[in-house]
């Protein structure tokens, strides 16, 4: 039997920082008037970083360099300024790995950073742009296309398909109640990351380990963020978060929440911190690449 991905969580965050003292910097900085850095600093990683320590490596850079630089550092600054990091990450993707012959069995040994790797702290002027990009962001969902999109401004970024909750309601054990599953849609924004989720069933509330992929093998689950939303003012638990059966993608699958690609989740992940705008859309007439209006699958029934 396949064990189900779409779960409730219970949070289980780690705030230990490591020792970042060791790390050789080149300062190529000037001061303001309070005395902390207004131009660029480069670090360089101290040793190998796996994804199991990946959180917790860069909230030590955020705590040490956030009381020397002129504006609020956070974590999503700090990598979208280098964005390579994205890339390793969403190269961890149990999929791409069997791609290149390489079977994962636990992603959170795989290395993200490596010893001697540079990382750049942003200035002011690059931290105030990022900024501005996380304002002007919009997380696209268009649930009978089965498909996000993240734009900013006007111009689309990125294109990533997803599964969206089954057309039904059903028990669940975890809240005890007859649940409507089906995706909610309506505009809202991102209010929490959960960095390392814990996996239960939501029909009998046990909790699990491992997962059984779609080429039939077993691995433990890996360690993706994820991404919860508000919708119409209202915080009902739905996610944005990795499935790992990417063979259910494209179709009314989950238990509401919204499910994409391991390596997908990275780049969302990223391009949504806290606040970010969320548009939910149920939209059966679209248009595709050539320009033409096409008619989608009414999934839910709506307009019967």
């Amino acid at each position: 039997m396949r064990l189900p991905l779409f779960i409730l969580f219970v949070l289980m965050y780690s705030h230990s920082a490591i020792c970042a003292s060791s790390q050789r910097l080149e300062q190529r900085a000037k001061t303001d008037s309070i005395g902390r850095s207004s131009v660029s600093t480069t670090v360089l990683v101290p040793k190998d970083v796996k994804v199991e320590d990946y959180f917790e490596f860069l909230d030590s850079l955020v705590i040490k360099y956030d009381s020397l630089v002129n504006y609020k550092l956070t974590e999503h600054i700090l990598v979208r300024l280098n964005p390579s990091i994205i890339d390793t990450l969403a190269n961890t993707d149990y999929y791409k790995m069997i791609k290149k012959d390489s079977f994962v069995y636990d992603q959170k040994k795989l290395m993200v950073l490596k010893k001697g790797q540079s990382l750049k702290i942003p200035d002011s002027t690059e931290a105030s742009s990022l900024l501005n990009s996380f304002k002007n962001t919009v997380i696209d969902i268009n649930i009978p296309e089965f498909k996000l999109r993240i734009y900013q401004d006007s111009t689309l970024l990125y294109l990533f398909p997803i599964r969206v909750g089954q057309n039904q309601s059903k028990y669940l054990a975890m809240g005890d109640r007859i649940t409507n599953l089906r995706t909610i849609h309506g505009l809202g924004e991102i209010v929490r990351h959960v960095r390392n989720p814990a996996y239960y069933n939501p029909s009998d509330g046990k909790r699990f380990y491992l997962t059984k992929r779609d080429d039939e093998r077993i691995t433990l689950m890996p360690l993706i963020p994820w991404i919860e939303t508000e919708i119409n003012g209202i915080r009902n638990g739905q996610m944005i978060h990795p499935t790992t059966n990417p063979i259910t993608l494209g179709k009314a699958y989950s238990n509401g929440c919204i499910g994409t690609k391991e390596g997908d989740a990275w780049f969302i992940y990223y391009y949504a911190p806290v606040g970010t705008k969320v548009h939910i859309r149920y939209d059966t007439k679209t248009i595709d690449e050539k320009g033409n209006e096409i008619l989608l699958d009414d999934v839910y029934g709506y307009f019967k």
